[in-house]
């Protein structure tokens, strides 16, 4: 079987207010325009964009280069990333205006503004060259959710030294990995970083990542955040604030070729070794800086935030660099969003006036199920725009979002794309595209997105296949670090010359994109091919069901048979009646091929930090086998709960 079996059907359909689209920074009239553009020459299209966008030293000759799988774009250009996000505003009136708001667990609030911004990266610029970081030096980065996080991706992106920044929640063996395949002699780390109440102690992970491993690292440069207690290595350990807050602030941005590697983020693999992705400078900053004006429609005046850590893509690039990069106000919180009550994110929406609002569909489930009055005690009418990223977002959970905290007159954003894109490849556009709950619409302008089969032919309306991009685009990853072989064989080893997602999808009547999951989720039952997302969608639909994974396990008839795990709104009397009631919910919403055979409660999901359901640990479960890598599981105790009751 090449394709994959489609059975999710959605008639529900929002049309884009008109007087939004009359204000939209991406209008009906320009989306089409840039459309044909990108259509009748795809090089001039990306040229004239990045000569209009960016702030370049030298400019470039040769828009691309690309040998598949290998791009190069703007190549002989140079320029500088921290100057396309801090310099270029000191002298338009964007100088004095707040570049983070920023709230820490506990409470405590600091704003910087683009100035003193700008002047923060330049002290840490001047410490890291003190210290003898060069251009092209890997510097690891591993932080809680402070200023001190954007400071000193900026500072490294100034200096041309790729940073590597590892989530605050990775334990030592994960930072080892990490600083030993990046060859990182650098390490940026904090004594500590508040989580629900409690103190995360970074320092000890490093410390003890450093005593098994990484012999090559030279310094370890600490910010006081938490004051906690922490061991010390006097010539290697160094203070932030005994260094860098006593640095000058006068530093001279140094302009570096198009192509020179910005940062690496290492993403888990399907054998469990990590994989440093690769991104170049300016085709990144190029495309993150259009995709945050496109997609959330940033003015002046907007407060945006994301709720993702820059730990992640999603916090690299629309945190960072994309919001920076347009003169964005951005709002960053350290903590977590049932601290101390499940109504923070809301009482921080209120409290800032936070107008622009993206987070993952796993939050918005979870926020669905701590109950709708921890959302109605507070005045959210300062939204005007609200985001989802991270998985499909499923109807009911999209209806939800619109409903209770758009209140039925803010545009939600449904965002396709990856940390190997760089930035959003799918997505509606806020005044122009007709959202449907559940579909991330239409690529964006320039984007070449097709559905194909295994054979790599495009397929028709509602048929599941491959979801692949045809022609190259700038923010694409360059290359797996120090692997060059993995990443051709990772990415174009299916089709040769289309670069392969990894997800399946399909397209529906008018056109529209809907994801059904990771190839690797598809289940195989009698020879039909199901995604995964479609049937916890069906699951999910159910008044009773508040998140439901789905997996498959060996069977001797069928190939694989269909494991769900379900997590419920509230209590069941009767837990054998609901099983039943749900395996016919899924039968009428998709059709008896679907029908799960089993179905297990759990009072909630193996996650990874960033929210994402680790549906390769439910499998292992569902069949029996040991579990496999679990260094980006956020909580243990759930993989181990779910162990015992098997």
């Amino acid at each position: 079987m090449t394709n994959i079996s489609s059975t999710l059907q959605e008639t529900r359909r929002f049309k884009p207010d008109p007087s939004f689209a009359q204000q939209a920074n991406l209008g009906p009239q320009l989306y089409q325009a840039l459309k044909e553009e990108a259509a009748q020459d795809y090089e001039a299209y990306w040229a004239r964009l990045a000569r209009k966008e960016l702030v370049w030293r030298k400019d470039f000759q040769t828009t691309l280069e690309w040998e598949a799988p290998f791009a190069k774009w703007f190549q002989e250009g140079e320029l500088n990333m921290a100057e396309q996000c801090l310099d270029r505003h000191l002298n338009t009136a964007t100088k004095h205006k707040a570049a983070i708001i920023w709230e820490g667990e506990p409470g405590e609030q600091r704003t910087l503004t683009y100035q003193q911004l700008h002047a923060k990266v330049a002290q840490c610029a001047n410490a890291l060259l003190e210290m003898g970081v060069k251009a092209g030096d890997v510097v690891t980065v591993y932080l809680p959710m402070i200023p001190e996080l954007a400071i000193a991706v900026l500072a490294c992106a100034r200096i041309g030294a790729p940073h590597s920044v590892i989530f605050g929640g990775f334990a030592p063996n994960a930072i080892r990995d990490r600083v030993e395949d990046a060859d990182s002699k650098f390490i940026i780390t904090a004594d500590g970083g508040w989580r629900r109440g409690s103190v995360i102690a970074l320092k000890d992970n490093v410390d003890e990542a450093l005593a098994t491993g990484c012999p090559n690292v030279q310094n370890v440069l600490v910010v006081k955040r938490t004051n906690n207690a922490v061991k010390w290595t006097d010539e290697r350990d160094i203070w932030w604030h005994d260094t860098v807050d006593s640095a000058s602030t006068k530093h001279q941005a140094q302009a570096f070729n198009a192509e020179h590697p910005l940062f690496i983020l290492y993403t888990s693999g399907t054998t469990g070794k990590p994989k440093g992705v690769v991104h170049a400078t300016a085709g990144y900053a190029l495309w993150t800086k259009l995709t945050t004006r496109w997609v959330f429609d940033l003015k002046p005046e907007d407060t945006y935030w994301c709720t993702a850590d820059v730990g992640w893509i999603t916090g690299h690039s629309y945190i960072v660099y994309g919001p920076l990069q347009n003169g964005a106000t951005i709002m960053m919180y350290e903590g977590a969003p049932n601290y101390p009550e499940p109504d923070r994110f809301w009482d921080i929406v209120e409290r800032h006036q936070v107008t622009v609002f993206y987070t993952a569909p796993t939050a918005i489930r979870a926020f669905m199920k701590w109950g709708d009055d921890h959302v109605l005690k507070h005045d959210l009418s300062s939204l005007r725009l609200l985001g989802t990223v991270g998985e499909p977002i499923n109807p009911e959970a999209w209806i939800w979002y619109h409903e209770l905290i758009g209140k039925e007159r803010c545009p939600i954003v449904d965002t396709w794309w990856q940390t190997e894109t760089g930035g959003i490849m799918i997505s509606p556009l806020p005044g122009v595209t007709t959202t449907v709950p559940g579909s991330a619409t239409q690529p964006l302008p320039g984007i070449d997105a097709h559905i194909v089969s295994g054979e790599g032919e495009d397929v028709g309306p509602n048929q599941g296949g491959y979801l692949v991009i045809k022609k190259p685009w700038p923010s694409m990853l360059r290359n797996i670090y120090g692997n060059p072989e993995r990443f051709k064989n990772g990415y174009y080893g299916r089709f040769e010359n289309f670069y392969f997602a990894g997800d399946g999808a399909r397209r529906d009547q008018d056109g529209n994109f809907w994801i059904m999951g990771r190839i690797d989720d598809v289940i195989n039952v009698s020879g039909h091919r199901l995604g995964t997302m479609e049937i916890e969608s069906a699951l999910v639909s159910h008044p009773a069901v508040c998140e439901a994974a789905v997996v498959p396990r060996p069977d001797d008839l069928k190939g694989q048979a269909i494991v769900a795990f379900v997590t419920l709104e509230v209590e069941a009397d009767d837990l054998e009646s609901l099983k039943a009631e749900l395996s016919d919910h899924v039968v009428q919403e998709i059709g008896a091929l679907a029908r799960p055979a089993e179905i297990r409660f759990t009072d909630s999901l193996p996650k990874t930090r960033s929210g994402k359901i680790m549906r390769r640990l439910l499998s292992d479960i569902a069949s029996g086998r040991e579990a496999g890598d679990t260094t980006t599981l956020e909580d243990a105790s759930v993989l181990n709960k779910l162990r015992d009751e098997d």
